[in-house]
């Protein structure tokens, strides 16, 4: 039987409730429009179409995690081992709107979620890998850059 899992930290990023209440009201918006506007049948139908993508691809994008566990860095389904990074930075609103935009590298990999304004930014440190950083948003960056550079450090 395997040891247990050493969590040292773990998040889900899922969509903001506001997010669902204005979908929500929208939906509803767009259903009074269809209502008077064509057969009820289209309506509803229509309605519910709507309803199903929104919903599911909030479920998608929610479903995401940011965990270091074991020794690893898991963001979405990506995942890197903590001893082939190097400096870790916790980034305020303003500076992920910048590594985040005009000072991003194409090669960077990027979890990042349009309702999350701060993020954390690993630099890699394997020679193998392209990859310069990956961008990690995050509803509490220093706590997640706390356990990356902790796991680092004790390696």
């Amino acid at each position: 039987m395997p040891p247990p899992a050493v969590t040292a930290y773990s998040e889900r990023l899922h969509v903001p409730l506001r997010w669902w209440v204005q979908a929500t009201m929208l939906l509803a918006s767009l259903w009074l429009a269809f209502i008077v506007a064509m057969p009820a049948w289209a309506a509803w139908s229509s309605t519910g179409v709507l309803l199903l993508a929104t919903f599911g691809l909030f479920a998608w994008v929610g479903s995401s995690r940011v965990a270091v566990r074991d020794g690893v860095l898991y963001a979405g389904r990506a995942h890197i081992p903590v001893a082939l990074i190097g400096p870790v930075e916790a980034l305020d609103a303003e500076q992920t709107r910048r590594v985040h935009g005009v000072e991003a590298d194409a090669r960077a990999f990027l979890l990042t979620r349009p309702y999350l304004k701060r993020s954390v930014k690993v630099t890699i440190d394997d020679p193998a890998d392209r990859t310069p950083y990956w961008l990690v948003s995050t509803r509490h960056p220093r706590r997640l850059a706390a356990a990356l550079m902790d796991l680092r450090d004790s390696d």
